[in-house]
C-alpha cells in the first residue's frame, strides 16, 4: 500500500514472483468511472472508492477460500479502507511503501502510460493515514531488494 508512484505494482509483482503467488493489481478493480475521474485530475472520494474496495475484498476472499495466496497492491490510504480490505484477518498483511514527496513526485513525472496524473499526488499524501500495524518499507532501494526484505521480514522465505 501507499501513495501513487511509490512502487506498489513493481514491488508487489516482484514479491509475488519470489513466492510463486498470484498477482493482481488494485488498479484493475477500478470501475471505468473512477479511471475517467482520475484521468481528468479529479480525486476519488469515499463513495467512488467503495465499489473498488469491495471488489478487491471479494477477490481476496475468493483467493483465500480456494487455498491460494496472492499479492494485491493498492493505495489503501485510510484505516477505513484497510478495514474493508480485511485488515483484521490473520491471513492479510499490509506493507506500506513509504518515501518522500520529492522522490515520489520525480517518479510520477517520469512515469508514462498510467491514468493517475502527478497532479493528484498532494491529495494522496493528504488522504494517507499511515498504518500502525503494517510493515513499513522505505522505497530508496531497487525493487528486488525491497521484495527480498518484504519476504524476509514477513517470514515468508
Amino acid at each position: 500500500m501507499g501513495v501513487s508512484g511509490c512502487g506498489k505494482s513493481t514491488v508487489g509483482r516482484a514479491v509475488a514472483e519470489r513466492l510463486g503467488w498470484e498477482f493482481r493489481d488494485g488498479d484493475d478493480f477500478h470501475p471505468p468511472a473512477n479511471v475517467a475521474k482520475q484521468k481528468a485530475g479529479i480525486p476519488l472520494n469515499d463513495t467512488d472508492r467503495q465499489p473498488w474496495l469491495e471488489a478487491m475484498r471479494d477477490w481476496m476472499r475468493s483467493v483465500h477460500a480456494a487455498g491460494r495466496n496472492a499479492v494485491l497492491p493498492c493505495s489503501a490510504l485510510r484505516e477505513r479502507y484497510r478495514d474493508i480490505l480485511l485488515r483484521r484477518e490473520p491471513w492479510v498483511r499490509f506493507v506500506h511503501l513509504q518515501g518522500s514527496r520529492e522522490t515520489i513526485a520525480a517518479r510520477l513525472a517520469a512515469r508514462t502510460g498510467h491514468f493517475m496524473p502527478a497532479t493528484l499526488l498532494d491529495n494522496q499524501f493528504a488522504t494517507l493515514e499511515p498504518p500502525a500495524d503494517a510493515l513499513v518499507i522505505d522505497i530508496g532501494r531497487p525493487p528486488e531488494a525491497l521484495a527480498a526484505e518484504i519476504v524476509t521480514r514477513l517470514g515468508l522465505g
